[in-house]
């Protein structure tokens, strides 16, 4: 693995766990030339996902972006990391276990909206706002309205 400090690649291992869901193992290393620390983490990759964008292009899937999508939707919300991976754990393995190589887009938001609206209220407006493509003031009404009515 290629330390982000120095760029060597031939870091150490020092410690490995699994996540708390155990979706993962984290790994603790050591780089020799810089004494630089760092993680990783490695995950089961079931198979190579295709996204579908509305437009039609076609793209791999970045759990990465996956995940920065909903942090942004719960940033400076109270829900611990931990709940959050689970979540995007928990998404990743539903499309996987699919058993289609490609996933429209909208699937993927409408797994987020189900998810976030478990986490966090406010979360699952603000990504809503943005996946549903929100116009007016009148389009969050509607939508504070069903979560009131849901309730």
């Amino acid at each position: 693995m290629r330390c982000p400090y120095c760029s060597n690649n031939e870091s150490q291992v020092k410690d490995s766990r699994p996540t708390e869901d155990f979706a993962a193992i984290r790994r603790r290393r050591y780089c020799p030339d810089c004494g630089g620390r760092f993680t990783t983490f490695e995950r089961v990759q079931l198979r190579e996902l295709i996204v579908i964008k509305s437009a039609g292009r076609k793209v791999p899937f970045d759990r990465d972006k996956l995940m920065r999508s909903v942090q942004v939707a719960l940033r400076k919300r109270p829900v611990e990391s931990e709940r959050i991976e689970r979540m995007v754990s928990g998404i990743v393995r539903q499309l996987e276990s699919a058993g289609e190589p490609e996933v429209e887009s909208n699937q993927i938001g409408k797994l987020v909206m189900d998810g976030l609206l478990v986490l966090d209220d406010v979360a699952y407006v603000r990504f809503a706002s943005v996946y549903k493509n929100f116009r007016e003031a009148k389009d969050f009404e509607e939508l504070i309205g069903k979560l009131s009515d849901d309730e």
